[in-house]
């Protein structure tokens, strides 16, 4: 998936790569004697709080939707263990984090206040004046 020196997630956000550490351990699950040879797994860890690639509003936006996997160190955490190959899991974290920042770019739609119709208020009157 990436090659490039930056992640770049729409036209304002771009991620240095040299922001994301990646680690590698051993995969659970099947895969025969090779899984106890090879780390397979990756961990990508990138530091939400001290990065200055994110606006405030959309690393606030990231701190709240985020929290379970943001560390006490203010570290986004993500893992992938889905593929056999380090590569391919390591493309897998790139896009697991870009949808997460995708997401949180998006800013919530305010709520419009409406108006209660004049006939369910009135429908609410005769039920309230029926029970008494």
């Amino acid at each position: 998936m990436m090659a490039a020196a930056t992640l770049r997630i729409n036209a304002q956000i771009e991620i240095p790569r040299r922001e994301i550490r990646f680690s590698f351990v051993r995969s659970s699950g099947p895969g025969g004697q090779n899984v106890n040879k090879v780390a397979s797994k990756a961990v990508l860890r990138w530091s939400v709080t001290s990065t200055a690639s994110l606006p405030d509003h959309v690393r606030g936006r990231l701190l709240t939707q985020g929290r379970r996997q943001i560390n006490d160190r203010g570290e986004l955490v993500l893992t992938s263990q889905r593929y056999r190959d380090q590569a391919k899991n390591i493309d897998d974290c790139l896009g697991k984090l870009e949808k997460l920042i995708a997401a949180a770019a998006i800013a919530p739609k305010k709520r419009k206040r409406t108006r209660i119709p004049k006939g369910a208020r009135e429908e609410r009157f005769k039920a309230e004046t029926r029970d008494c």
